[in-house]
């Protein structure tokens, strides 16, 4: 169960890792653009603004989220990222803050070279932060005396999740691409009553919320309030400082 309007509550924190994604790649003018996870449509729109000429293809495993984009004016399609498969003409695939929710995209990376033309792309973006204080205190929560009865079913993810970006040029290297891996820790000055809580809300809390009625996920987050509060406190400004790591791979095909 995703919530577009949770996660575009902070769509300028979610989309500057997309937009610096973006102006790493060169290709000039693509035929084929695919957007995979497209979310709300947010960021895709990006895509259609710096390559006009090209087909941009959407595709989200979310119906919410695909129902977002559409309303938004894309021509989103439901599909799981493991399903997908490129068309001959796909000359830039893009994978922003999505690949971290599949354990086989490992499999994945090293798979589309082989599927792709010579001098495609292939541009990812994932969060690097499933050991940072916001995660680990999520995943004490919910395995708690309190909580792990009534969430017998979860699994959340721990920090070998993603990997680090050398581990992800290894891969694509082996494939014969050329990679530029890098990592960023955005330090985000965030605003509201609780900050991290929401923007949490909008990603990581989606495995705890699908398994909960909206009561217990009302008693969740009052539970989980204070604990990220105490992680992330205040500042006498009223901001909050939420360190942010994420994980960038752009690798060029070579098939010749």
């Amino acid at each position: 169960m995703w919530s577009p309007s949770d996660y575009l509550t902070f769509a300028d924190e979610r989309t500057r890792p997309f937009r610096e994604l973006l102006a790493r790649i060169a290709t000039e003018s693509p035929r084929r653009v695919a957007d995979l996870g497209c979310g709300p449509g947010n960021a895709t729109a990006l895509l259609a603004d710096r390559w006009p000429d090209a087909v941009v293809e959407a595709s989200d495993n979310s119906p919410d989220m695909v129902a977002a984009a559409r309303a938004a004016g894309l021509d989103a399609t439901v599909l799981d990222v493991r399903d997908w498969a490129p068309s001959s003409d796909t000359d830039v695939v893009v994978s922003n803050a999505t690949l971290q929710w599949v354990p086989e995209h490992r499999e994945l990376l090293a798979r589309w070279p082989g599927q792709l033309p010579d001098g495609a792309v292939i541009a990812v973006q994932m969060p690097g932060n499933f050991d940072a204080p916001s995660h680990r205190i999520i995943r004490d929560l919910a395995t708690s005396g309190a909580w792990a009865p009534r969430l017998p079913a979860l699994e959340l993810r721990h920090a070998n999740a993603v990997d680090d970006p050398d581990q992800y040029a290894d891969l694509l290297a082996a494939r014969g691409c050329a990679v530029d891996a890098w990592e960023t820790t955005y330090v985000q000055q965030l605003r509201g009553a609780r900050p991290v809580l929401d923007w949490v809300s909008g990603t990581a809390l989606t495995p705890i919320f699908d398994l909960l009625d909206e009561e217990g996920r009302a008693e969740f987050r009052d539970d989980l309030a204070p604990l990220l509060a105490d992680a992330y406190p205040a500042r006498p400004d009223g901001t909050t400082f939420f360190p942010f790591r994420r994980v960038f791979v752009v690798a060029v095909v070579r098939n010749g």
